[in-house]
C-alpha cells in the first residue's frame, strides 16, 4: 500500500496565536503508540492547555488529550500521557538558551500527518497582556475595514 502524501490537519490552537506572541516556529515528530495513531487518524485530539517542556536534553509535550481508541482492548494508551517529540540535537539546544534567558515557553500550533508522520508545529511564544489582546484585535478590524473600503474602490462603488 502507498504511503499518503501531502499534509493532513488534525487539530489546531487556534486560542495560543491569540494568548501569544508567536516568535519562531518548528516542526517536531511525536512518539506515539498505535492507538494514539489510529486516534489521530480519526482526527480526534485536543491541545488547549498542552505545552512543550525540555528536561534531560529532550523536549517533551505535556497535557495534549488524545482520546482511547474505541475500537482498542487493554492495549489502549492513557489519554493525557507525556509525549516525547523528536527533534534534531542543534534545535533542542537553540530552543532551550531561548527558554532559559527570555522567559519563552513551547506552544504546540497544531498537531497534523505529513506523509503519513505525525507531526507537531511547536512555537516560541510570550505571553500577551489584556491590552496586548485588544491592540491585536482592534489593529485587525481596523485593517479589516481598509480592506473593505480598498475593495470597494477598486469595483467603482466608493462611497
Amino acid at each position: 500500500m502507498p504511503r499518503e502524501k501531502g499534509r493532513k490537519l488534525v487539530a489546531s490552537n487556534r486560542k495560543a496565536r491569540h494568548d501569544y506572541e508567536i516568535l519562531d516556529t518548528f516542526e517536531a515528530g511525536i512518539s506515539l503508540t498505535g492507538t494514539e495513531v489510529k486516534s489521530l487518524r480519526a482526527g480526534r485530539c485536543s491541545l488547549v492547555d498542552a505545552f512543550g517542556q525540555i528536561s534531560d536534553g529532550e523536549v517533551f509535550l505535556h497535557a495534549m488529550h488524545v482520546p482511547e481508541y474505541t475500537m482498542g482492548t487493554w492495549t489502549n494508551h492513557a489519554p493525557r500521557r507525556i509525549r516525547k517529540l523528536l527533534l534534531k540535537r542543534q534545535e533542542i539546544d537553540r530552543i532551550g538558551v531561548k527558554v532559559r534567558e527570555s522567559g519563552l515557553t513551547l506552544v504546540p500550533l497544531s498537531v497534523y500527518f505529513s506523509d503519513g508522520w505525525a507531526k507537531v508545529e511547536l512555537a516560541l511564544a510570550r505571553g500577551k497582556k489584556a491590552y496586548d489582546k485588544r491592540q491585536t484585535l482592534a489593529k485587525r478590524d481596523a485593517d479589516r475595514e481598509i480592506a473593505r473600503v480598498m475593495g470597494r474602490r477598486g469595483k467603482g462603488n466608493a462611497e
